[in-house]
């Protein structure tokens, strides 16, 4: 096992026990929750096999589901981000980027890491929040838990990569 890998799992660790214990019992204004497990998804490397990411994003969304009482939601939606995240990623390297580039602000730049990142971010929240509801009697609070969440796990995204070194 490589340094990377074992920075990877305990950046995981980390970033699911701070949602276990302090992001899920946050709900600002009634309607925006963080949901910053997506940032492992959001930071997995251009050279990551595709059945990894896919299989990252199931297994971290299902320890989520877990401890959050959100049977299949949040596996649902990382998976499918999960499936997304290597193709999307592509679209903003340049061919003479290396092979194990980390997408982040600094090897990305902060345009390209906000057209990058955010559209991850808010179809996560949009098919989180989707399942979650599974109906749209009430599209108005819906909508707000979007648009909040959306919001506020962005704001999140952006202050963890800021404040992680490399």
């Amino acid at each position: 096992m490589t340094i990377d890998a074992i920075k990877g799992i305990a950046l995981a660790a980390v970033i699911l026990l701070l949602q276990v214990v302090v992001f899920n019992n946050i709900h600002l204004f009634g309607c925006a929750t963080p949901l910053l497990f997506i940032y492992i998804l959001l930071v997995a490397p251009n050279n990551s096999r595709r059945w990894v990411v896919l299989l990252v994003g199931f297994v971290i969304g299902l320890i989520s589901d877990m401890f959050s009482n959100t049977p299949g939601v949040a596996a649902a939606s990382m998976t499918l981000i999960g499936f997304l995240q290597p193709p999307y990623l592509k679209m903003f390297l340049s061919r003479e980027s290396p092979e194990d580039l980390r997408p982040s602000i600094k090897s990305l730049g902060f345009t390209k890491y906000l057209g990058y990142s955010f559209p991850l971010v808010f179809l996560f929240v949009v098919v989180f929040f989707t399942l979650e509801e599974f109906a749209f009697f009430n599209w108005q609070q819906w909508l707000l838990y979007i648009l909040g969440s959306t919001l506020l796990t962005y704001l999140l995204v952006i202050t963890t990569e800021t404040l992680r070194k490399g």
